[in-house]
């Protein structure tokens, strides 16, 4: 574990920043951080989904856990639905369309008979934007404002789309209001941006008469963004921190340790002192001290050790998504979102580079491979030189742009080629970034950074040089070119899990995965078998709640001997949960007789991306 006696952290450049990801870094958010030109796999995804027929998801499953209420969202669809927010008798959900992109936004729920939750009313998103994760709803009480404040994130899905946050007075969730559309960093390393960056979740925090905001960039990944929202109809970007200034990176003598940028964040008073946990991926969780949000100071951050605790493979992935600390602050329950259940490796001349495979085409597994030489295809797209491969093992290498990874692929299938290596292009989520292509095609696809396909055809490649565009990012190889032989494997690693981290020192003292997360027999068919979020219960010390997609929702007991699962919950046809909160309905009403109004009810709230609310009692021990 690294120390440090830093104090205020660095405003970061976007080159610095990007340039630490190195050829071959695995790429982390499911979605494109911008204005998308193809699709990028996302859970719940065709390929993966886990409703249809009986073979289709994992069998329903009952302990310990009483489903209260069920309601679904007006225009809910396949994996449209996300994060679910909670205040007072009123739930809000977050609701994506990426593929109309449009009539996307928050629907309001009405919870207060939670056997009958029910739509009341829904927050229109800009038009070309839609919200995800990190949706909250803040009580402020400050001298500017005094009431609820909805917030919700903003990613794009065209050009006509504005990123930051969206704040919303909900002191009435019958009638919302807008406090401010769009509020973040207008910024890309030096350079203005013309509008305000895209961000992926965002989480709110009080702080006697103050109230923060922490944003997740997509455009500057490495950076945590705080605004001051005291006055939520002016936010103030008070700072902005890359915390690889503090080498937060992977240690570069253990596997996968690449991509290191910001995921989520958690703010809670831990001795006397407001402490952020930060999810960065590759990175691990790092703590910081915000009693002065303007000035954050490094605390201590987290390596994942080389050899993974529950497989035993020298692969510990790793994908810091999520945290949240216990109640008394001393320990820390995370998340690793994990997608792939396989480790794609690509090796050529010798040399080994991490990979992604594509979504609906045939998959690599550790029976199915691919091999051949290569031959630049260029971009692939409809309105580009597209030469026949003049052998049945030739592998397509073909650049990202343009059209879609569909359109690439197939376009390669005809051409008569055994198979695609994709890398990605010149943009801000490309160079050595790896995406999870999203494609339909009858040969294997897999995804590599642009380093390693420059490698493939003996290439200089400079990431720097990639990051920073202009001429010299232009690729030296040319349409047909002939390249090196490759091998591309898959070996089984399990899909992504809970890990249990002492905040003192961050040491990991325990992890979990489903059983079935962790069997080669469920890598696929049964849906995305990943975990994606906890919300840990602020009044049952050691009791946590998973949405675990299609593994459904999980409790789990926690503490120093270490983490095991205590209920679930599968509904019939299966499940496919993203969010996860623990609510405490108001108080009922005072008999006026000097009695003590009771506490209200404590229940737990999921959101499905297929269908919209479920609310919860665990009924287990206490």
């Amino acid at each position: 574990m690294r120390t440090s006696t830093k104090s205020a952290l660095a405003l970061p450049a976007l080159a610095a920043a990007l340039a630490l990801m190195a050829p071959g870094a695995a790429y982390a958010h499911p979605g494109d951080g911008g204005v998308s030109d193809e699709g990028v796999i996302a859970p719940g995804s065709e390929e993966t989904k886990q409703h249809p027929g009986e073979g289709g998801h994992l069998p329903a499953k009952q302990e310990n856990v009483r489903l209260v209420g069920k309601a679904p969202i007006t225009g809910a669809g396949e994996g449209r639905v996300a994060d679910v927010a909670a205040f007072g008798n009123t739930a809000y959900l977050t609701v994506r369309d990426p593929e109309g992109c449009s009539d996307a936004g928050v629907a309001v729920m009405d919870i207060s008979k939670p056997s009958t939750p029910r739509q009341i009313g829904f927050i229109d998103a800009t038009e070309g934007s839609f919200p995800g994760e990190g949706a909250q709803v803040l009580d402020v009480k400050t001298a500017s404002f005094t009431g609820q404040v909805l917030l919700f994130n903003n990613e794009l899905c065209s050009a006509a789309g504005k990123g930051g946050a969206s704040l919303w007075d909900v002191t009435n969730p019958a009638a919302p209001k807008v406090l401010t559309a769009h509020a973040g960093d207008t910024t890309v390393g030096a350079n203005a941006n013309p509008g305000v960056n895209n961000i992926h979740s965002v989480l709110g925090w009080t702080d006697g008469a103050k109230a923060y905001a922490a944003l997740v960039d997509n455009t500057e990944g490495a950076d945590v963004d705080i605004l001051d929202i005291t006055d939520p109809r002016k936010p103030v970007l008070v700072s902005e921190s890359d915390l690889n200034d503090y080498d937060v990176l992977q240690e570069k003598n253990t596997p996968l340790g690449g991509n290191s940028f910001l995921h989520d964040v958690e703010v809670q008073r831990i001795k006397g002192v407001m402490t952020m946990v930060a999810s960065y991926w590759d990175g691990g969780w790092t703590l910081l001290d915000v009693d002065d949000p303007a000035k954050p100071v490094y605390l201590d951050d987290y390596d994942y050790a080389e050899k993974d605790p529950l497989t035993g493979l020298t692969t510990n992935e790793g994908n810091a998504h999520q945290a949240e600390f216990s109640p008394d602050g001393k320990l820390i329950v995370g998340t690793d979102e994990d997608f792939s259940p396989f480790r794609i490796t690509l090796s050529a001349g010798g040399a080994d580079f991490q990979a992604a495979q594509g979504s609906d085409t045939p998959q690599l597994d550790a029976d199915t491979g691919l091999s051949g030489p290569t031959v630049f295809f260029g971009r692939g797209c409809n309105v580009d030189p597209q030469p026949a491969a003049t052998s049945k093992t030739q592998i397509a290498v073909i650049e990202r742009g343009l059209c879609s990874f569909t359109q690439k692929a197939q376009n390669a299938e005809a051409a008569g080629y055994a198979g695609v290596v994709l890398f990605n292009s010149v943009r801000l989520d490309g160079c050595a970034a790896i995406v999870t292509p999203s494609v339909e095609a009858g040969i294997p696809v897999a995804s590599v950074g642009r380093g390693t396909a420059y490698a493939l055809f003996g290439a200089t490649y400079d990431n720097a040089a990639c990051l920073a565009g202009g001429p010299a990012a232009a690729r030296p190889f040319t349409v047909g070119t002939l390249g090196a032989a490759v091998s591309v494997k898959a070996v089984f690693d399990g899909w992504g899990y809970t890990r249990l981290m002492k905040t003192d020192g961050l040491k990991e003292i325990g992890a979990y995965a489903i059983p079935e997360a962790l069997d080669p027999k469920y890598a696929s068919g049964f849906g995305d078998l990943s975990v994606h979020e906890v919300a840990v219960d602020p009044q049952r010390e050691g009791l946590a709640y998973l949405s675990y997609y299609s593994g459904g929702l999980r409790v789990v007991k926690y503490g120093p001997e270490g983490i095991k699962e205590v209920g679930a919950f599968i509904d019939e046809g299966g499940n496919n949960f993203w969010g996860v909160e623990v609510h405490q309905l108001p108080a009922g009403k005072s008999t006026g007789k000097g009695k003590a109004t009771p506490a209200g009810r404590q229940l737990v709230l999921a959101s499905d991306r297929d269908s919209g609310l479920y609310i919860f009692d665990y009924t287990g021990k206490k």
